[in-house]
Formats: C-alpha cells, structure tokens, sequence
C-alpha cells in the first residue's frame, strides 16, 4: 500500500483524459485500493484557478467536481506542515546552515505551491505523483 499526494499536474491530467495522467494510473495505481490518495488544498486551489482561467464549460467543471469529491484534501494549518514548508524552501535555497548542498549542488528555487505540497507529502510520509 502507498498514500499519494497528487499535485495539481495529475489532476489536470486526470480530468482532460490525459495520457500521462493514465500512464501514472497504470505505473502507480494511484486510484486503486489498497492505495490512498490526497490532495493539498493548494492544489485544489491551483486546479479551481485553471478552471476559471481557461473557461472550463459545465461538463469539465462537474468532471473535476466529482474528482475532487473522491479525494481527500488535506488542509495546511498544521505546525509540523508548517515547519516542513520552511525546512524544505529554506534548503532548496541553500541557507539552511544545518543542511547545506552537497558539494557540486547549487540551490534551486521552487514554486510556492510545489513546496507546500512537498512539505505536505514529507510529513505524512506520502509519495508525490507528478511523474509525466
């Protein structure tokens, strides 16, 4: 068994029918038992703006609807979460002073949103399926 935080990518995929999003079906099962997946309300945030952005019509939007309703969504409003986030972009960014890059490594900056659903992922020993 594997819990899945799935960022806003995969779910992207999975409502266009992509063929990614069913390559990551088939090599993961994420939607399939005994296999758990979760979303980070940053994600589903993420996902409700592309919506609005793109002009999804009423078929695309009740197809995330129901999407959405299968998958729990964890709320970031946790300290541990919290702190993770900080560990995660602070390190990222090379001034962790208790952690820094190995030699021959230079920092990296990542998205906001891709650090929380990291942060999300770590501390609820999650994998991230981003794979396309």
């Amino acid at each position: 068994m594997a819990t899945y935080v799935l960022d806003t990518g995969i779910l992207l995929g999975f409502v266009r029918g992509a063929a990614y999003a069913a390559y990551t079906e088939r090599k993961y099962f994420v939607n399939q038992p005994p296999n758990v997946s979760l979303i980070s309300v940053v994600s589903k945030g993420d996902i409700y703006s592309l919506a609005i952005q793109r002009g999804w019509g009423l078929q695309r939007r009740q197809l995330l609807e129901s999407l959405l309703r299968q998958i729990p969504c964890v709320d970031l409003n946790r300290d541990q979460i919290i702190q993770r986030y900080a560990e995660i972009d602070a390190y990222s960014q090379g001034k962790d002073p208790s952690r820094p890059l190995p030699a021959g490594l230079t920092s990296r900056n990542m998205g906001k949103n891709d650090l929380w659903i990291a942060a999300t992922a770590s501390v609820l020993k999650c994998r991230a399926a981003n794979d396309r």
